[in-house]
């Protein structure tokens, strides 16, 4: 960044920073190692290289991918003071580390030189060579220093647009396009399984730039943005006059622009916008010129996590990695990796909600119940509308199921089901504990489910969700599915002969519990899942081989699952109930949530036939 006016705040060393997962000794000893690599010399390293390449390529389908960011580098390439080391251990970094941190794109903000003169250029230019002979994805984009900093996108020929102009680019993977004038481009790479686009947009756009980008964004209506630029966050939670305006004029109105990164400004900060949508822009601010060494061609890395919702975010500096092992001066030590809340954080974002105003999610349709009839089916319930006296057993097998209502309660349905159930509804369990209130289901009498004790395994699922103000004081230990008849009554006296035999029950954190008294064994077998949150749609399943049973949270095995044998479930010829948990005999506790499907299976299924799949 660059004339006396400009926006310069200093940043006090951080000392101590944390030396987290990223230097790893395998990264650290890599990272040294890049000190010393020598380009190829020859064709046949070049080929050798090459082929490396091919194994080094992003996994486009990974929901785990990383961008890393090169923020301004201008004191690196200041007239006679050129020193392209840092910038290219930096770029070496990506190559070595590319397919294990599953790098997909790189993007410099600008100032990648102090005067745009040529050799400063030149220099520079030299060291992406390094990214160009590997086909790896990038963008670069003026900045003031690169430019004249009084001009537009329509300033004409350049050292910055001979060496990194559209040619450059033309032919690669990840190349979209660039504007006629040659200083704004777009890129476009796969990741988690779609695709996103870089637009990397000049120091100061003309208004035939902003008709470009306008028009790039209306071709590409379903493509998340990441828009990068060299001005536009001045500090936290502000924005500079010329942001502002490329705010006003163009990220405001579009929705698919969800993260903005600019260099210029020192320190790094953030700022978090409402577009017109409604919708969080996240725009970041990093640059670290100021700081030793230029800010030693430091890399950001942004790591998406699609499975998590978030991108977490690290600085970094490869090059003094690179010379840890010949020993670190005081500096180097600071400088190594940045940890403070600027430099190292991590953003939230749910990002099939975020892109659903531009790019939804189709719901999946409902299934047919035929489908969900797999061979040993003994019971199957969808709520597909609201229950008016009988609910049918869609698995034909006569395990009907009818209403009994408690203290005036009463039985509600909803159209919420979870995404991936079968059926699209829900029962509404209204129950409350004191005073013991609510409406639940049970088979009827002389079901053949109510006699049946599963010798030879059993796979029993049900989805569930629970409301915001559920209450462990009024709402615990409820049953989603369970058997009636009492340890006692079967003869089983040992631990609590007035537990029911079966019961597949949420505790006071919210925990499924699948407890039950085997026909092997006098006492109780327990598995228990982990604290499940409110107001999210969960898919349960307790799966036995006719040896040993493993609960299952969404299609995963939980940790507490006993390794003792277990056969069957012991019977007493008494009924089910879906929404209700009996004691002594008695109902002692009503759901109050949402169930949707539930199925029994006399044999144990593979995760693979859960009605989730």
């Amino acid at each position: 960044m660059c004339t006396s006016h400009d926006h310069i705040q200093g940043e006090a060393a951080q000392a101590g920073a944390a030396r987290r997962g990223f230097l790893r000794a395998t990264a650290l000893l890599g990272a040294a190692a890049t000190a010393s690599v020598a380009l190829p010399a020859t064709a046949e390293a070049a080929s050798a290289e090459a082929a490396t390449a091919d194994r080094r390529r992003p996994d486009p389908d990974s929901r785990r991918f990383t961008l890393a960011v090169m923020p301004d580098t201008q004191y690196l390439f200041d007239g006679p003071s050129i020193d392209k080391a840092p910038v290219e251990a930096s770029l070496r970094y990506l190559l070595e580390h590319g397919r294990e941190e599953n790098i997909v794109f790189l993007s410099h903000l600008g100032d990648l030189t102090q005067n745009g003169t040529r050799p400063e250029v030149t220099a520079i230019s030299e060291a992406f060579r390094l990214l160009d002979r590997r086909g790896v994805g990038y963008s670069v984009l003026a900045g003031n220093h690169d430019v004249k900093s009084s001009t537009t996108d329509q300033r004409g020929a350049t050292p910055y647009l001979d060496a990194f102009g559209p040619q450059r680019f033309e032919g690669g993977k990840t190349f979209g396009g660039a504007s006629p004038d040659g200083y704004n481009t777009f890129h476009l790479f796969r990741a988690a399984g779609r695709e996103w686009m870089v637009l990397a947009l000049d120091w100061r756009l003309s208004a035939q730039g902003h008709a470009w980008a306008e028009d790039v964004l209306a071709r590409h209506p379903k493509t998340p943005v990441i828009l990068t630029t060299h001005e536009l966050v001045v500090e936290d939670d502000s924005l500079s006059a010329y942001g502002q305006q490329l705010w006003d004029r163009l990220i405001e109105d579009h929705d698919q622009i969800f993260l903005t990164l600019n260099g210029h400004y020192w320190p790094a900060g953030r700022a978090t916008r409402k577009n017109a949508a409604g919708n969080d822009v996240h725009l970041h601010l990093t640059n670290y010129q100021n700081r030793y060494f230029g800010g030693a061609a430091m890399i950001r890395l942004y790591r998406f996590d699609l499975d998590r919702n978030v991108i977490d975010v690290e600085t970094v500096s490869p090059w003094i990695l690179g010379r840890a092992a010949k020993g670190l001066n005081e500096l180097e030590r600071q400088e190594i990796e940045l940890s403070g809340d600027a430099d190292r954080f991590t953003v939230e974002i749910d990002f099939a909600d975020r892109f659903s105003g531009f790019d939804p999610v189709p719901a999946r349709p409902a299934r047919p119940a035929s489908r969900m009839l797999v061979p040993g089916t003994v019971a199957y319930w969808r709520f597909d509308k609201p229950v008016e006296g009988t609910v049918r057993d869609l698995s034909g097998r006569g395990n009907d199921l009818t209403l009994v209502t408690v203290g005036g309660g009463k039985l509600g349905w909803s159209a919420d089901h979870h995404p991936d159930q079968p059926g699209h509804g829900s029962l509404e369990f209204q129950g409350h504990k004191s005073p013991l209130k609510g409406a639940y289901l049970r088979t009827v009498d002389g079901a053949p489910l109510n006699s049946a004790t599963f010798g030879d395994g059993y796979t029993i699922e049900a989805f569930y969700r629970l409301p915001a103000d559920w209450d462990p004081s009024h709402n615990a230990w409820s049953g989603l599915v369970g058997r009636t008849g009492t340890g006692g009554a079967a003869g089983k006296s040992a631990d609590d002969p007035d537990e029911p035999l079966a019961t597949l029950s949420l505790s006071n954190d919210r925990e499924p519990q699948w407890a039950m008294r085997p026909l092997n064994q006098e006492g109780i077998a327990t598995n228990w899942g982990q604290e499940t949150p409110l107001e999210t749609w969960w898919h349960l399943a307790v799966v036995n081989d006719g040896a040993h049973t493993t609960m299952y949270v969404e299609g995963c095995p939980v940790v507490r699952n006993p390794r003792a044998a277990a056969v069957g479930i012991t019977s007493v010829g008494l009924p089910w109930l879906l929404g209700g948990y009996e004691y002594g005999g008695t109902i002692d506790q009503i759901l109050y949530g949402r169930l949707g499907d539930v199925r029994i299976v006399a044999r144990a299924l593979p995760v693979t036939s859960f009605m989730n799949h």
